[in-house]
């Protein structure tokens, strides 16, 4: 059976999360930024360190989607005061989703999504809220086939190029799962 599991990532794996972070970022975005940028940006946020920071943060939370022990891509949640903006207190950030490029279309990113969703429901979030590169219409497709809203912009580093993300969020007491 080829199930996929959503399963919490934990420190000691912060080796498996900085590789599958690094390759699926990298398949996201080499396209369309400078190799040097690309290397800044990985450098700086998926060192072996910073992972492992995040990891043991209460406030974060890292979860794989594995097949077969072997993740297929992650996503990661931030509370409180780990969101990248303070947009409300009790809302829940989706600062990452990712899935590798072969395996997209398979129905796996709506299944993490879903699951943030579960978390965000379950610690009685207003809203679920994520920045998305403005230039990403997959992703904001995405997004908007489940129930995502723009409400703001915000600035991304990356590298030395500043980009603009598109701030949405889906208000969840009404929210269903797809």
């Amino acid at each position: 059976m080829n199930e996929i599991l959503i399963v919490p990532a934990i420190t000691a794996e912060a080796e498996l999360l900085q590789q599958i972070a690094r390759e699926t970022f990298q398949e996201s975005y080499a396209a369309v930024n400078t190799p040097e940028n690309m290397k800044q940006y990985m450098q700086e946020n998926f060192s072996i360190a910073r992972l492992s920071a995040q990891l043991s943060d209460q406030d974060c939370e890292f979860y794989f989607a594995m097949q077969k022990n072997q993740p297929l891509g992650y996503m990661k949640i931030n509370y409180r005061g780990a969101q990248t903006e303070m947009y409300n207190s009790r809302a829940i950030e989706l600062e990452r989703i990712y899935v590798l490029q072969s395996h997209q279309g398979k129905k796996i990113g709506q299944q993490l999504f879903n699951h943030a969703v579960t978390l965000a429901m379950e610690a009685r979030a207003p809203f679920l809220w994520l920045g998305v590169w403005e230039h990403n219409a997959k992703a904001i497709g995405f997004y908007r086939k489940n129930g995502f809203e723009e409400f703001a912009t915000h600035a991304f580093q990356l590298g030395s190029e500043k980009q603009t993300d598109l701030v949405m969020r889906l208000n969840l007491p009404l929210h269903k799962l797809q």
